[in-house]
């Protein structure tokens, strides 16, 4: 799932951002979520702190309390992944931005072409998030460091009740739900049954009859339900 996180404090500007953004995820259908806020407060930090996955953060260059490229420079202290565009009327601070190395995506003046440059951006975010390979889960007194493109599936225990996350070479099992779980990868990974997801660059062939899906190392899985079949075909 894909998190966008707003900050812009002028409510025209704010919904006009919002209906973009909307408007992007539906034409490509993929899960999103806006995190909304009109300031730079403790309740925007705890966001920064949050392990969500693939953020995208657009953010107003002056709020009442603090600068977004302040806010920036927070932000690259702990996370070099998430991308950034910043949302702004004054195109005079962006040599200031550039100078400052943040890493910035994109610089997006709201009163020129504001719709279509931050549409072509967010396609931008989405190339770079799609590059993400590694994702981190933290699980009670274990933090795991994974790599996306060797995951075949994840699963539910029911008996333990724990998501499985299955690997080349490991099965990872944490206390997460497989909804947590599946919020934090990308659209590579599609349902097959009510209680598993698989990567679907990783299948090999699918057998419809015995519903079994083989992946790309000769592993087999027989999770396919006939309400998931259209996600495989």
């Amino acid at each position: 799932m894909i998190n966008v996180i707003i900050c812009e404090d002028n409510i025209k500007d704010k919904n006009k951002t919002i209906k973009i953004v909307k408007e992007f995820f539906k034409t490509r259908k993929m899960e999103y979520k806006i995190h909304l806020y009109s300031d730079y407060n403790e309740n925007f930090y705890k966001i920064i702190k949050s392990p969500i996955s693939f953020k995208i953060y657009l953010l107003d260059i002056e709020t009442p309390s603090k600068s977004g490229i302040d806010v920036a420079r927070d932000i690259r202290k702990n996370d070099v992944e998430s991308v950034i565009l910043f949302l702004t009327a004054h195109e005079e601070l962006g040599s200031i931005i550039i100078n400052e190395n943040l890493m910035i995506l994109s610089f997006i003046n709201k009163f020129n072409n504001f719709e279509n440059r931050l549409s072509l951006s967010l396609l931008e975010a989405l190339k770079f998030i799609n590059k993400k390979q590694i994702i981190k889960i933290k699980d009670k007194n274990i933090c795991y460091d994974i790599n996306i493109s060797n995951i075949l599936y994840i699963t539910k225990d029911s008996f333990e009740r724990k998501t499985i996350i299955k690997t080349d070479n490991n099965e990872i099992k944490i206390s997460k739900s497989l909804t947590e779980v599946r919020k934090m990868l990308d659209d590579r990974f599609i349902q097959t049954h009510r209680a598993c997801y698989i990567n679907k660059d990783r299948k090999y062939k699918i057998d419809f009859k015995n519903k079994i899906i083989t992946f790309d190392n000769n592993k087999t899985i027989d999770l396919i339900s006939d309400k998931y079949k259209k996600e495989l075909s």
